[in-house]
């Protein structure tokens, strides 16, 4: 049975308050220093890095380059021609489409297998399943489906689409290659998501809604919807951030090919850093990549506000 610390005198409680804030602070301590070691400080180092010239080698070849860096990489911005400006749009261009999906593809499988039908929870598992299969595996598997005479390919033939590349070689379907992939991997996570959303919405709300003669779109656009708000908004936090910075899906399946057509922020930042041997420009995009996810997550913290005033 735990002791009343109360009925101590004040010297021995004040030592024994002393131990168990070391004790709590010896449980933190690993997990502190491993944020500190392995993310904290790599991040101060880029920002730092991001005013300096350093191609490699030992730490005295690094020069203060103050904001050089930054003015390098908008020479000459374009959207069409600059690096930045072409990964930058890439980029948006991404996440503007997965998002969006995302969440449609998500919710909509959340309604079907909400409702107690048949092997509910057999399709439960087979839609999350992408999620947690090797990424390797995963665009392997959409490379072939997506080759010039893959399955995908072949039904588009069969009903009337004139299809003669492979998706990944396509300057106008490989994005969407990354985005189908994107959508089909992320979903089943975020199904899972929306289904315990549903789930803690009150049945009562809905019998009420009954009783009133509500239809069943009334039903989902007046209390659905509204409740399921804050899942909502964490779906379009996570599922942003991820999109800007995707990496292993572009490597893996298009090498940020053809051309400059799927080469995003992260894909840019990897090659100045470890092909370029620009380190100091490469931190410098990284800021930029920061600065621009803050700015989205802001938008986002605002128009969810406006959502819910809207409902």
């Amino acid at each position: 049975m735990a002791q009343d610390t109360r009925m101590l005198p004040l010297k021995k409680r004040s030592k024994l308050h002393r131990k168990n804030t070391l004790i709590a602070y010896s449980f933190l301590a690993p997990n502190f220093l491993g944020f500190l070691i392995i993310t904290m400080l790599p991040i101060l180092f880029t920002v730092g890095l991001s005013f300096l010239t350093w191609n490699g080698g030992v730490l005295e070849n690094m020069k203060w380059a103050g904001l050089d860096n930054f003015a390098a990489i908008f020479k000459n911005f374009s959207f069409q021609k600059s690096d930045l400006g072409i990964t930058l749009k890439n980029t948006v261009f991404y996440t503007l489409a997965t998002v969006p999906l995302t969440i449609l593809f998500s919710l909509a499988f959340a309604l079907l297998l909400n409702k107690a039908v048949k092997a509910a929870s057999v399709f439960r598992f087979i839609f999350f399943f992408p999620y947690v299969a090797s990424i390797v595996a995963v665009c392997t598997c959409w490379n072939y489906l997506l080759m010039k005479y893959g399955v995908v390919n072949s039904f588009l033939n069969s009903i009337g689409f004139t299809m003669t590349k492979s998706w990944t070689q396509s300057k106008t379907l490989a994005m969407w290659a990354l985005i189908i992939v994107a959508v089909w991997r992320y979903a089943g996570y975020y199904m899972v998501l929306y289904i315990a959303g549903l789930q803690n919405i009150p049945g009562e709300l809905y019998e009420a809604a009954t009783v009133d003669g509500a239809s069943a779109w009334q039903k989902f656009r007046k209390i659905t919807l509204p409740m399921l708000t804050p899942t909502t908004f964490f779906v379009s936090i996570m599922t942003t951030i991820a999109c800007f910075k995707v990496f292993d899906t572009v490597i893996l399946m298009t090498d940020s090919g053809p051309g400059r057509a799927t080469k995003m922020l992260v894909n840019y930042i990897f090659d100045l850093s470890f092909n370029q041997i620009k380190y100091g420009v490469a931190s410098a995009v990284a800021m930029i990549l920061f600065a621009v996810v803050l700015i989205v997550t802001v938008l986002q913290f605002r128009v969810e506000k406006k959502w819910v005033n809207y409902f």
